[in-house]
């Protein structure tokens, strides 16, 4: 189970006072609000970050972190990933999952039968569409829903589905 999760990603500066404008990677934007910090990683290094304000503008939440109070401070750091701690993360209500639980999860069918492993989760408007890499097939779309994913056992790394006539 991976211990952090992206919540964003540092776009370009916003202003001259060392704000950050971040494309959330996050389902709720307005979760911003409640952050207190977060982990920054440039790809050279990780810095925790004590958030001193936010803001929205359009899909962007504009942050403006502590100690960081010009242009020339923040500019350095466009492209970084911003992460929470899973302790930090938002509560999930049952039958809900980050999707970075789910990437790499072994499918299996109910009886027992290896399906595939999954590639990716597609966000629809009706209901998540798991993406499942198979061996010699081609990739399979399985839709997040009870008819389909009978069970998701994140301990076990398994999801157990239903292979539902037309899908494959």
């Amino acid at each position: 189970m991976i211990s952090e999760l992206q919540v964003g990603v540092i776009t370009q500066t916003h202003g001259i006072k060392g704000e950050v404008k971040v494309f959330p990677t996050t389902d709720d934007a307005g979760r911003f609000k409640r952050l207190k910090e977060v982990i920054m990683d440039t790809g050279k290094e990780r810095l925790d970050m004590e958030i001193e304000g936010v803001k929205f503008f359009k899909q962007y939440a504009i942050l403006k972190f502590k100690g960081y109070d010009s242009i020339n401070d923040v500019e350095k750091y466009k492209n970084a990933r911003l992460y929470v701690t899973r302790d930090k993360a938002v509560r999930l209500r049952k039958d809900e999952y980050f999707v970075a639980d789910l990437i790499g999860m072994d499918v299996v069918t109910e009886d027992g039968e290896a399906f595939g492993r999954v590639k990716d989760v597609l966000v629809t408007g009706a209901n998540d569409v798991y993406v499942v890499e198979r061996d010699n097939h081609p990739e399979a779309l399985l839709p997040a829903i009870k008819d389909c994913v009978k069970d998701v056992d994140i301990e076990q790394g398994k999801i157990t589905v239903h292979i539902m006539d037309g899908l494959v």
